[in-house]
């Protein structure tokens, strides 16, 4: 199996509304009047990394991803100030120069034991420095459920076994909000569950495929007809769990929110 997956930047901007809006959120959160330099771990395909530049305009920004696919879309809103660059956030070095905001959109979940780079990320920012992090907390969800379930059965168990767990990443609220304030920070940390109402057909499943089925596809990308069999048991599942009403699919989805400011300098 690869050890990363493949993105794919035009089905995971299929729900950019639904998928943009805890991002908005957490921005909302952040007070930061005029920061100078800003990096965004996991940018993605830029359209969040737009907006932060859309809110402070005269902040250098730079958008940090380890896919290329991603970055070949985000590099459509790169200017004067924004620009994009590839890094893995297990291994990113912020440098010699120090950011006012760090900030990471849907990121993390994917890194596991990120919370041990906390010190350094915070030792890269300014006194009074910034970092705010938003990340799925859906791992016990039925859409993440039924997809380790199915990996982990005789069936799929020696080509996907583990695929589709990444619930250990992910800490809980409180532990974030420890963390961080043994890192002398100031916290603030919540949770939210947004009910999303999805429209179409099989809409959770189309939702994964941008996201959590990414390995999946990734594994089985060059066996067409194991790829069609696996997303046929996992629609089934998902079906079941997620019935269409009259005015869509409901879909549940749990978010996790961080924001930490670094102590001023006395």
């Amino acid at each position: 199996m690869s050890e990363r997956p493949i993105w794919d930047p035009r089905q995971y901007l299929r729900h950019s509304g639904h998928r943009t809006r805890p991002f908005l959120d957490l921005l909302a959160r952040v007070d930061a009047p005029a920061p100078a330099r800003v990096a965004d771990l996991g940018c993605g395909a830029g359209n969040v990394t737009a907006l932060l530049a859309e809110r402070w305009p005269a902040a250098r920004i730079t958008g940090f991803d380890n896919s290329p696919q991603m970055l070949e879309r985000a590099r459509r809103y790169a200017g004067p100030l924004l620009d994009f660059a590839h890094a893995d956030a297990e291994t990113w070095a912020p440098g010699e120069a120090a950011y006012d905001l760090i900030v990471s959109n849907a990121l993390l979940q994917w890194v596991p034991g990120h919370a041990d780079l906390f010190p350094a990320w915070l030792d890269a920012l300014t006194p009074g420095g910034t970092f705010a992090f938003q990340v799925p907390g859906n791992f016990s969800a039925p859409s993440h459920t039924a997809l380790a379930a199915l990996c982990d059965s005789p069936r799929w168990r020696g080509r996907l076994g583990g695929a589709g767990g990444r619930s250990a990443a992910v800490l809980e609220p409180g532990e974030y909000l420890a963390r961080l304030a043994a890192l002398g920070c100031e916290a603030d940390v919540w949770e939210t569950t947004y009910l999303q109402i999805l429209h179409g057909e099989d809409p959770v499943l189309d939702w994964v495929k941008g996201t959590a089925l990414r390995p999946v596809l990734t594994a089985l990308a060059d066996d067409p007809q194991a790829c069609r069999a696996f997303v046929g048991e996992y629609a089934e599942a998902l079906r079941a769990a997620y019935p269409a009403g009259p005015y869509g699919t409901v879909f549940p989805f749990r978010r996790v929110f961080a924001v930490a400011r670094r102590a001023a300098a006395r």
